[in-house]
């Protein structure tokens, strides 16, 4: 599972043969969530506002990267 960028608390991973849709994890003290790489939009679990407003201003900025990074890990 390896980790894209770490923003302070806030990891974001992308694990290898997970499953569709495409998506990373966000995570976050106790907190996790998995958020779709097309949508930027939670779809399991939960986040703090603060951490989610974070997370989601980094992967807009990179989401070519993710994409990139989910298709390596899940061929």
């Amino acid at each position: 599972m390896p980790t894209i960028v770490t923003i302070g608390k806030i990891k974001i991973q992308i694990y290898a043969d997970d499953h569709n849709p495409p998506h990373f994890h966000v995570l976050s003290g106790d907190d996790e969530a998995l958020v779709s790489i097309q949508d930027l939009q939670i779809f399991r679990g939960q986040l703090r506002r603060r951490d989610f407003d974070t997370a989601i201003e980094w992967a807009r900025a990179h989401r070519e990267e993710l994409e990139h990074e989910w298709n390596r890990l899940n061929a």
